[in-house]
C-alpha cells in the first residue's frame, strides 16, 4: 500500500511511463564481408537499373511500381496503421460528445400511489446535454501503446519498402531471364535451320548413293534435338512473359523487348561495409519497429496493476416544454470524478506482463535472426556473382573451342578425312554449350540485381517516388 501511495504521488510529478524504454540491442556484426570483391563500387544508393542502358527495362519497372497490385496493398497497408496510430494517441485528449433526448409518458392513475391532481399526466420531457470525458495517462499506458502503433506504423512502411525492394530485383531478373531465353530461341532456330540443310543435302546425296542412311539418320537426329528444344524455350518465354505482366499490374500477355543479354551492360557492384547493412535493409528496420512496438506493450501491460483515473463532466438543458429548453431554470451539469482498479484478477495482469515480456524477447530474438540472415544474403550474393564471373569466363572459352572443333570436324568430313560421327560429336557438344552460355550471363546479371537486393539501400527511397 505504501508503495502504490509513493507512486501515486511521484508518478505525475515525473510524468511516468511504466516499462523499459527501447534501448538498441548489441548485436555481434562481422568486421567485413567474406567475399568483397575488390573492384567494388559505392554504388549501392544509385538507381542501379538505369545502369543496364536498356531504356525498355527503365519503362517496365516504372509501370509495375506504378501498377502493381501488391504495392498498392502495402500503401493501403500503411493508411491502415496510421489510422491505428492515431486512434491509440486519442485517449490522450478529452473525449467530447453530446446527446439528447424527449420523452412523453403516461403514469396510471389506479396505482398504489395516486397521481397528484396537479401533476400533469401524460408529461412531457426534453433533454440536451454536452459532456467530456478524460482518462488521466498517470502511468503511460496510453503512450506505451501509442509508442507500440507507432513503432507497427513504420514496421509496416518498411514492409512496403522491401515489397519495392523486391518487386523491382523481380522485374530486373525476369527482364534479363527473359532476353535469355531469346537468346537461346535464337540459337536453337539457327541450329535447327543448319541442321536442316545438312539433312536435306544427305537426303539428295543418298538418293544418288552418295550417302549411306546412316548418315542421314545421324543429320535428322541432330535436326529433331534442335526441334524438340524448341517449344520448351518458347513455353519458357511465355511463362515469364506472363510472371513479368502480374508484377506490371496486367493482365498476361507480351512484354516488350529491348537490349539483347549480350549488348545489356552489367552494372557495377556496390561496396558496403556490414554496419551499413543494418541501417538500409527494410527487413532489418522492419524487425527493429516491431521489437520496440513489443517493448512498448511491456510499460502498457504493466500499468494495469495501478488504477485508471478519469474524469466526466455534463452540461446542458432540460425541460418539460421545448419552448423552455434553453431558459436559464432549465440549465443541469454534473462533474465525476473516478478511480478504478485491481484488487485481484486471478492472475490476470500478471499474466499479461509475462506475454508482454515474452513478447519482447522473441521480437529481439527475430530482430537477431533477420540480422544474421541479412549477412548471410550480402555474402551469398556476392560470393555467386564473383563465381559467375569465373563461370562465364570458361563457358566462352568451352564454347569457342566447341565452334572451333565442329568447324574443324566438317572440314575433314567434307575432306574425306573423317566420318560424320566426329561432325555429330562436334555439334552435339556446340549445341548445349552455346545454350548454357546464355543461361550464364542471365544468371551472372540476375547475381548482381542480387547483391543490390541484398545490401538494401538508398535507391529504394527514388523508387519509392515511383509509386506515387
Amino acid at each position: 500500500m505504501c508503495r502504490l501511495v509513493a507512486a501515486l504521488v511521484a508518478c505525475p510529478l515525473a510524468a511516468c511511463m511504466l516499462g523499459p524504454n527501447y534501448h538498441r540491442p548489441a548485436v555481434e556484426v562481422p568486421p567485413a564481408f567474406r567475399y568483397e570483391i575488390a573492384e567494388a563500387r559505392d554504388a549501392a544508393n544509385a538507381v542501379w537499373w538505369q545502369q543496364f542502358q536498356d531504356p525498355v527495362l527503365d519503362e517496365l519497372i516504372a509501370d509495375a511500381l506504378a501498377h502493381n497490385l501488391s504495392v498498392q496493398i502495402a500503401a493501403a497497408n500503411v493508411e491502415q496503421a496510421a489510422a491505428v496510430l492515431t486512434q491509440a494517441k486519442s485517449p490522450l485528449y478529452p473525449q467530447v460528445g453530446y446527446s439528447g433526448s424527449g420523452a412523453r409518458e403516461r403514469g396510471s392513475e389506479a396505482g398504489a400511489v395516486p397521481i397528484p391532481a396537479s401533476v400533469p399526466n401524460p408529461q412531457t420531457s426534453y433533454q440536451v446535454l454536452a459532456g467530456a470525458s478524460w482518462e488521466l495517462d498517470l502511468w503511460g499506458r496510453i503512450r506505451r501503446l501509442s509508442e507500440a502503433a507507432r513503432a507497427q506504423l513504420l514496421a509496416t512502411e518498411e514492409a512496403r519498402r522491401g515489397l519495392i525492394l523486391s518487386l523491382v530485383s523481380s522485374v530486373a531478373n525476369g527482364y534479363v531471364q527473359l532476353r535469355a531465353f531469346d537468346e537461346q530461341l535464337v540459337i536453337a532456330r539457327s541450329t535447327k535451320e543448319a541442321y536442316g540443310e545438312s539433312v536435306r543435302l544427305f537426303e539428295l546425296q543418298y538418293k544418288h548413293g552418295l550417302k549411306s542412311q546412316m548418315t542421314v539418320e545421324q543429320a535428322r537426329t541432330q535436326y529433331e534435338t534442335a526441334a524438340a528444344a524448341i517449344p520448351q524455350i518458347e513455353a519458357q518465354i511465355a511463362q515469364t512473359e506472363n510472371a513479368l505482366s502480374v508484377l506490371l499490374g496486367r493482365n498476361p500477355g507480351p512484354i516488350p523487348r529491348g537490349l539483347s543479354i549480350v549488348a545489356l551492360s552489367l552494372p557495377p557492384v556496390p561496396s558496403g561495409v556490414p554496419s551499413a547493412v543494418l541501417e538500409q535493409r527494410p527487413d532489418v528496420r522492419q524487425a527493429e519497429q516491431v521489437l520496440v512496438a513489443a517493448n512498448a506493450q511491456i510499460g502498457a501491460a504493466k500499468a494495469l496493476y495501478f488504477p485508471t483515473i478519469s474524469l466526466t463532466g455534463a452540461y446542458g438543458t432540460a425541460s418539460a416544454d421545448l419552448d423552455g429548453l434553453f431558459k436559464g431554470p432549465s440549465r443541469i451539469w454534473s462533474y465525476v470524478g473516478s478511480i478504478v482498479g485491481p484488487l485481484f484478477t486471478g492472475g490476470a495482469v500478471r499474466a499479461g506482463v509475462r506475454q508482454a515480456e515474452a513478447g519482447r524477447r522473441a521480437a529481439e530474438l527475430g530482430y537477431a535472426a533477420v540480422i544474421q540472415s541479412a549477412f548471410a544474403d550480402v555474402d551469398d550474393a556476392l560470393v555467386t556473382r564473383q563465381k559467375l564471373v569465373e563461370q562465364l569466363d570458361a563457358q566462352g572459352r568451352l564454347v569457342a573451342a566447341a565452334r572451333e572443333y565442329a568447324r574443324l570436324a566438317q572440314l575433314q568430313f567434307e575432306g574425306g578425312v573423317a566420318p560424320y560421327m566426329t561432325v555429330l560429336q562436334a555439334q552435339q557438344a556446340l549445341f548445349p554449350a552455346e545454350l548454357n552460355e546464355a543461361q550464364l550471363r542471365s544468371s551472372l546479371f540476375a547475381s548482381t540485381v542480387n547483391v543490390y537486393k541484398a545490401m538494401g539501400g538508398g535507391w529504394v527511397t527514388e523508387a519509392e517516388k515511383q509509386t506515387e
